[in-house]
């Protein structure tokens, strides 16, 4: 019998904001949300951009004011909407109107050898062979430069591709926490990771305690490494500025680094690790290693997620170059006018000319159902499975194949045998991929369409969360992940709302796609879609807390349900707090750089197993029966 796998923490941020307790879904919906909801939801991203502060439990503007959640709504209402979700990138990123470069410029006395003055210092080694130095005073010397020379100058260049699913201005993860010398991505790992597991309202802890030190995992990571200044952006452009590389920059550039740094200054883990990459599906990938860990005993508790930060100038032109990024001219193209909404940038299953790019983090925190109960977690879900495939043979390795037709036929089918073909054909849904590419708005709805019809499901309800927050690469598949919960939680799908209509190449024969929120408390299962470059496909399914608890009655009994549901009071009200404490703007990092260091010379090794200083329970080693009919 296969331990369950159940989310019982989540978090992060991307720019619809933090994602425990909904926030960011709250964000994506907020035309539909009641009056006091939507005041709420804008008063926490008020703290959170620091418009607003909060001292003795009160609201105070910038002018010392008092204000209610109505007033921010009155004062800072169009400002916060306006400075979330998709937008203009923002000159803290860099300038897209003048984005910095170097020319190459030849220069050539024609008749006349060219001269300047510089300091000794700034000489290149070795000298040019057309180069001639005449030392002058006070370390300075004089160059004469015989025929022509080289130089690359300072340039500015307006950048086609504008617009980014950027992190609700004046929210900065670095000022959370001593993160000097982080990359964002690294950052946005440690604050993420934070957020999901004081979600769970269960003391870190007090986890630990139940557990044995080997029964815990991370796997995390990001496809595009830490590229910024700090990461392998600087690392790579050093030499070429003529700066010094830094130790921190190669190391802090790994791919992998969001998960080590999670092991090292978050929990402080000795369990499994690994920093699995699929492209766009790369969230899935380490979704299902958690689920995989979890469901066959060799851990209980699995804290899986992504970082990525790739709003920067390199990895913009870089998508930009391959095509597969809205422009501006592409946006204009599209609207009629010469002045785009960049807030509309991304338009899944309708008329686009490319993706959005955006920073994310998202992380949940899985438990075995047996562990979850024994210690009173709030279970938000299930995740039994999460389906990978490839594309085989490919011309383009960029382009779709037929590797997705595989991912969302396999989860479908395994959801009909746990909730029954009445529950995925009535109660079901499906978060999209969703690019906003042409080509996806065709391959994706067109593969969608089919598998609905072969499943006999008549209306399957889509969502594209993209259209939102846009497309954060590694993370894209949590963000999916993080607003299908909200939809659990809240009964409201989110609709396609960038959009004026559905393009007339989009397969909805049995699809049912929406331009406005759609009111649905019944909904159960979800499927969350990823299509990865290079033909990493992936689709996990995701049950909904009504279901997981009846699985949990069925297994566990009513008598250690009800026992469980006293205990879990308790995690809530606890988890409210924690709620409560960020609303206010105090986000109590977790990071712990150097302290409690385990001492190797304290570890004690036996027969039976290990017990490792500052850990309740000793790792016990485990009987292998694998392989025990291959020997004698």
């Amino acid at each position: 019998m296969s331990r369950l796998p159940v989310i019982v923490g989540f978090g992060g941020y991307n720019s619809a904001g933090r994602s425990s307790f909904h926030h960011g879904f709250r964000r994506t919906v907020i035309e539909s949300l009641t009056p006091q909801a939507r005041q709420e939801t804008l008063a926490g991203l008020a703290v959170m951009m620091k418009l607003v502060s909060v001292v003795d439990g009160q609201y105070r503007d910038s002018d010392g004011s008092t204000l209610t959640p109505a007033e921010i709504e009155r004062r800072h209402g169009e400002r916060i909407l306006a400075a979330t979700l998709i937008r203009r990138i923002e000159r803290q990123y860099f300038d897209v109107d003048a984005t910095h470069w170097h020319k190459s410029l030849t220069l050539s006395g024609e008749d006349q050898p060219l001269h300047f003055t510089t300091s000794a210092k700034q000489l290149p080694e070795p000298l040019p062979a057309n180069w001639s130095v005449e030392p002058l005073e006070e370390h300075q010397v004089r160059v004469t430069i015989h025929g022509s020379c080289e130089f690359k100058v300072d340039s500015y260049r307006e950048m086609p591709v504008k617009s980014a699913g950027q992190l609700p201005t004046g929210f900065e993860p670095g000022e959370l926490y001593n993160s000097r010398f982080h990359p964002r991505g690294l950052q946005l790992s440690v604050v993420a990771a934070t957020d999901a597991l004081r979600s769970t309202g269960i003391d870190w802890q007090t986890i630990l305690d139940h557990v044995q030190p080997d029964e815990v995992a991370v796997f995390s990571g990001s496809i595009m490494s830490q590229l910024d200044e700090n990461g392998y952006g600087g690392l790579l452009q050093s030499r070429l500025k003529g700066h010094r590389v830094s130790s921190k920059q190669l190391p802090l550039g790994f791919n992998s680094m969001p998960t080590d740094f999670i092991n090292a200054y978050v929990l402080g883990s000795v369990g499994s690790t690994g920093s699995i990459t699929g492209a766009c599906a790369t969230f899935l990938y380490n979704l299902q290693k958690g689920i995989d860990v979890i469901t066959s005993g060799q851990a209980r508790v699995v804290v899986a997620g992504n970082a990525e930060a790739p709003i920067t100038p390199e990895i913009v032109e870089g998508y930009a170059a391959m095509g597969a990024l809205a422009t501006e001219e592409g946006l204009r193209h599209i609207e009629g006018r010469d002045q785009v909404d960049f807030r509309r940038a991304s338009r899944p299953f309708g008329a686009n000319c490319g993706f959005t790019l955006a920073e994310a983090a998202q992380y949940v925190v899985l438990m075995d159902d047996s562990l979850a109960l024994e210690l009173g977690a709030d279970i938000h879900g299930a995740v039994p499975d999460v389906f990978v495939n490839a594309d085989g043979f490919k011309k383009s390795i960029s382009a779709p194949g037929p590797g997705n037709y595989l991912t969302v036929a396999k989860a479908v089918a395994s959801a009909m045998q746990l909730v029954g073909e009445d529950g995925v054909r009535q109660r079901s849904f499906i978060h999209a991929h969703g690019s906003s590419t042409p080509a996806n708005r065709v391959t994706e709805s067109e593969l969608l369409d089919r598998v609905a019809g072969a499943f006999g499901i008549a209306d399957w309800p889509v969502a594209a969360v993209k259209a939102y927050v846009g497309h954060s690469l590694a993370t894209a598949s949590g963000d999916q992940l993080i607003s299908a919960l909200g939809t659990f939680k809240y009964g409201l799908l989110p609709g396609i709302k960038t959009v004026d209509r559905f393009a007339d190449d989009v397969h909805d024969q049995h699809l049912r796609l929406s331009m406005r929120d759609v009111r649905r408390d019944d909904l159960d299962v979800c499927f969350i879609n990823s299509k990865g470059f290079g033909g990493n496909n992936a689709t996990g399914v995701l049950l909904s807390p009504r279901v997981t608890e009846k699985m949990l009655r069925k297994r566990h009994g009513e008598a250690a349900f009800a026992d469980y549901r006293s205990r879990r009071e308790a995690t809530r009200e606890a988890a409210r707090r924690y709620d409560e404490q960020v609303l206010q703007g105090r986000f109590d990092i977790l990071y712990n750089f150097g302290q409690d260091m385990i001492d190797e010379h304290a570890i004690e090794v036996n027969e039976e197993g290990v017990k490792v200083p500052g850990f309740k329970q000793a790792i016990r080693f485990r009987k292998d029966e694998r392989f025990g009919d291959m020997l004698d």
